[in-house]
């Protein structure tokens, strides 16, 4: 079963490159993020054709989530759970059956948080908090767990090709890398970091300052593996050569393969 995640930044501007991809890597389960549109507007016929159940949860102009899957949704739940209040789309989690029981998959648009000295970055902490809570409760199933999405974390030094420029900024921060550390700490598997400690391995080139061309990239898009779906975590994959695709995203997919199959 090949499950990705990829902040789209814009569905509807990046249709093309999205059904590319799909085509070209045929993805069993894809997490997306930043779709920038309201459930209504969504590209829905256009990726059922390709094969799939679609499942949204959106919001105008802003944030977005998604969530493709070739194999029927037997649940959907959308937005993280703790704060009745938080109206951004930015969670959402569907359940599909696998020859191991069901598997929960999560798209997950964690906030950017800057400026850091301000109301945006106590909100993304105290969404961490949720997260984390929301984590500690499904790994109490046992069961397999994926956690994908733009996490708007650096993990590491060895996630950005020059930390330096991001000591200040909210992805970086000591206390975001800690509340990160803690979420992992539950027993979830970073995917890429189980198959690789190499420096290089980024998933995001901002559109300025020439980045890209320069690959001054940082990884922050993860996908988190409880430890019966870690267990079966075959191969990952970052597939960076989306960005150098015409109109891109700033962000490229992440896939892993894991040996499930459905039921």
């Amino acid at each position: 079963m090949r499950i990705a995640t990829w902040n789209v930044n814009s569905v509807k501007q990046r249709l093309d490159n999205v059904q590319a991809w799909l085509t070209e890597r045929q993805p069993d389960i894809v997490c997306l993020q930043e779709t920038k549109c309201i459930d209504e507007a969504f590209p829905r016929e256009a990726l059922e054709s390709l094969g799939y159940n679609v499942a949204v949860h959106g919001q105008k102009t802003f944030n977005g989530v998604a969530i493709l899957s070739r194999f029927p949704f037997e649940e959907v739940t959308t937005g993280l759970p703790g704060d009745a209040a938080d109206d951004h789309a930015r969670f959402i989690e569907a359940v599909v059956s696998t020859d191991r029981g069901v598997l929960r998959v999560a798209s997950i648009y964690l906030p950017n948080g800057n400026p850091p000295e301000g109301e945006k970055y106590t909100y993304k902490i105290g969404w961490m908090d949720r997260l984390i809570r929301y984590a500690h409760e499904r790994l109490g199933h046992e069961a397999p767990l994926v956690l994908a999405g733009d996490y708007n974390v650096i993990p590491t030094e060895l996630d950005a090709r020059n930390p330096a420029a991001w000591v200040a900024d909210a992805l970086f921060l000591p206390r975001t890398r800690e509340k990160y550390r803690s979420l992992r700490a539950l027993g979830l598997t970073d995917a890429v970091r189980a198959s690789s400690d190499a420096g290089g391995l980024y998933t995001f080139w901002d559109y300025q300052a020439g980045a890209w061309p320069k690959n001054n990239g940082i990884r922050i898009d993860h996908i988190l593996l409880s430890p019966q779906a870690a267990d079966r975590l075959v191969t990952v994959s970052i597939d960076r050569h989306v960005r150098g695709w015409e109109k891109p995203s700033d962000h490229v997919p992440v896939v892993a393969d894991l040996a499930l199959e459905p039921r």
